[in-house]
């Protein structure tokens, strides 16, 4: 039985922090793809203070099996004291896409580094 697949979501800083955790997830096969999409506007409260920022959006393709990785991962490389990390199960799409984010987040890299 195939694993769940996931939609992860990822704020980031700038593009470097987004391309530095984006290329990581792929590389460590704890992600199959990763979009980065720019310039979104971000309203929330942080400290007491509603705060105002443009931030980077990453979309991360993987699956619920790795997810404990992701995180840690995700955590690693994030500047942010609290970074966003939520992920959504995937309730439908091509059977051949989703096979391929099982098949590319196999024996993901997990290693201490």
């Amino acid at each position: 039985m195939r694993d769940e697949a996931l939609v992860v979501l990822v704020t980031a800083g700038n593009r470097d922090e987004a391309a530095r955790i984006a290329k990581a997830l792929v590389e460590d096969r704890l992600a199959a793809c990763v979009n980065i999409v720019p310039s979104i506007r971000s309203i929330y409260t942080w400290q007491g203070e509603v705060c105002d920022d443009e931030e980077l959006l990453l979309i991360i393709k993987t699956r619920k099996g790795v997810m404990d990785g992701l995180k840690v991962r995700v955590r690693e490389l994030h500047s942010y004291e609290v970074p966003e990390v939520i992920a959504f199960s995937i309730c439908d799409g091509s059977i051949d896409y989703l096979a391929w984010i099982e098949e590319s987040t196999r024996n993901p890299r997990t290693a201490p580094r």
